[in-house]
């Protein structure tokens, strides 16, 4: 239902099903089915995934798979009630996200122009990308190579929800994307002419996993004397979106860029305005001169 009827992404279909089975798992040990469980099960469950360590973020995804699975039974006369309906999300703190500077970018970058070999050409190619529109990881390695406009300076990116959306490309990751055009066809499989995808690989999914994306952004962290702990796509997708605003974004437009549904989830990153509003007010309020 949600992969026909909502467009789900493959992410949120294996995350949903993993977290469904970890609650039948759970019930089954208690002798209780999943499908005519009451509200004080499912609360033991999330209980215990509390008492297991697990953040407020990844108990509210179990609750969340949870409801779509009542909700469908409701909806299809399997079960008249919903036992999640009165059950309330954990609270969260709101953590900032890891940033890299902009000079610890540069250093990325820099290093991923000293390769010139089609892997590197490739890896500068995707550091750009993600640089310049701040895609998912998911969205990046899922490019495919009709994602380019016409013009190609713009990318149409399918995101969360199946929604699509126009990314204009920076001249820089125009330039990138261009040099690793030409050497594209290496990552084809022998006897393969072409492939769909925009970073293509020799694996089963045929197309750049994003597990082997991160570790050689991990990799290119420590050629470039940075902390590899530090740097994963996510951050350089907050890097982006932090700079952005750093240098007078409209939150809106960064909203646009990110593909968020909600613009609260882009007021996170207004953390970096603090510093500028601070030095603002001291340069410019008359009652703070001495």
């Amino acid at each position: 239902m949600i992969s026909v009827e909502r467009g789900s992404s493959l992410n949120t279909l294996e995350s949903y099903g993993r977290d469904l089975r970890n609650c039948e798992a759970f019930l089954k040990e208690k002798n209780i089915e999943l499908h005519t469980a009451k509200i004080s099960h499912l609360r033991d469950y999330l209980i215990s995934l509390h008492d297991r360590g697990m953040k407020s973020s990844s108990i509210s995804r179990h609750l969340s798979a949870l409801r779509q699975f009542y909700l469908f039974l409701v909806s299809d006369q399997i079960r008249e009630d919903n036992p999640t309906s009165t059950m309330e999300r954990p609270k969260s703190a709101h953590s900032l996200p890891k940033i890299l500077s902009e000079a610890e970018v540069r250093q990325l970058l820099e290093e991923a122009q000293r390769n010139d070999s089609p892997e590197g050409k490739r890896l500068l190619a995707l550091l750009e990308i993600l640089y310049a529109t701040g895609l998912r990881v998911s969205e990046l390695i899922g490019l495919r190579y009709d994602s380019i406009s016409s013009d190609g300076e713009v990318l149409i990116v399918r995101g969360k929800g199946d929604k699509e959306r126009m990314v204009p490309l920076s001249s820089y990751a125009l330039k990138a994307l261009n040099a690793y055009l030409k050497e594209r066809s290496t990552f084809l499989n022998p006897g393969q002419a072409t492939s769909k995808w925009l970073f293509p690989s020799y694996g089963t999914s045929g197309k750049l996993t994003r597990q082997r994306f991160g570790q050689l952004l991990k990799n290119l962290a420590i050629q470039a004397n940075l902390d590899a702990k530090k740097i994963s796509p996510h951050v350089v997708r907050h890097a982006f979106a932090t700079h952005l605003l750093n240098h007078g974004a409209d939150l809106v437009s960064l909203q646009n860029m990110l593909g968020h549904a909600d613009i609260s989830t882009t007021q996170i990153y207004t953390h970096v305005m603090k510093d500028k509003l601070e030095e603002a007010v001291m340069k410019h309020h008359p009652l703070s001169k001495p």
